[in-house]
């Protein structure tokens, strides 16, 4: 569902209507005459309206995660905040740059329209930036040859699809000047190849093999991968992200409902509530 086109059909809907009225309706209407029911709605829905599509469409924007594949750092269930303008503006409906201000950095949390589907919004970690060479071996990453710091963090257990339970192994990353945490599990492979489109654009950038892959980025393109590492439909399996499909930068959780209910059996301070996302 295209929020952002309901948003600015209601917006001139409402706008129509209370414009209409201003300018010709009210002429006729006797003093102290109580307003149509549509116009008294129009009036009073078209400010809020208003705010909230510019503020959505310009400021920050809220999601909810679906899925699992940015444990630790994301859980299922989070709603976070993406900071609409720190990538350039965009024109709502359409979403094209009209104002270049800054481009994604390594390690930055981004949500972008996956490319197969500009329907579907997806949140991942960057990777690789323009002109990067990825590599992924045996679970190390390395960028432009130099291999990303990884330091042990432990363990980390969730309940996936089917009520599995899920063991991975945590590491302390850097990326950029993000430091921070991504998970793998011992008994997967780095990439499942038979999974890999084989027609995604600039498919000739990158080699696959059982120990990893090893991509070029594209100008214009980002690479992005998952934190759950093993559990994640990223940019190994169907491609560069283009820098039109850019939403804009994850950068704060503000609000968890198992958080809440924990804080309140608890008494404690929320853990998740209220945090930046690293």
């Amino acid at each position: 569902m295209n929020f952002a086109l309901i948003l600015f059909v209601a917006l001139v809907i409402s706008g129509s209507i209370w414009l209409l009225d201003i300018l010709f309706l009210a002429k006729n209407r006797a003093d102290q005459a109580k307003l149509p029911l549509l116009v008294d709605y129009s009036k009073s829905f078209f400010p809020v309206i208003l705010i909230v599509f510019l503020l959505r469409s310009f400021l920050v924007e809220p999601f909810k995660i679906p899925s699992g594949s940015m444990l630790p750092t994301l859980l299922i269930g989070d709603f976070i905040l993406v900071n609409k303008y720190e990538y350039g503006i965009r024109l709502p409906v359409i979403d094209k740059k009209i104002v270049q201000l800054g481009n994604p950095q390594r390690g930055d949390v981004m949500v972008f329209r996956y490319p197969n589907d500009p329907s579907l919004d997806y949140i991942k970690r960057v990777v690789g930036t323009p002109g990067d060479v990825v590599e992924y071996r045996d679970k190390h990453l390395t960028i432009n040859g130099q291999a990303s710091e990884m330091k042990p963090n432990g363990k980390y257990e969730y309940t996936a699809s089917g009520f599995n339970i899920v063991q991975g192994d945590t590491w302390h990353e850097q990326l950029g000047t993000h430091n921070h945490i991504a998970m793998t599990q011992r008994d997967m492979p780095p990439v499942v190849v038979p999974q890999v489109d084989g027609n995604f654009p600039h498919r000739e950038n990158c080699s696959y093999d059982d120990s990893g892959f090893k991509c070029l980025v594209p100008a214009g393109s980002y690479f992005m991968m998952g934190d759950n590492r093993d559990a994640s439909n990223d940019s190994r399996y169907w491609g560069f992200v283009p820098d039109a499909n850019i939403v804009g930068h994850a950068f704060f959780i503000w609000w968890n409902f198992d958080d809440l209910l924990n804080t309140l059996k608890t008494f404690s301070l929320p853990q998740r509530i209220g945090h930046s996302i690293v």
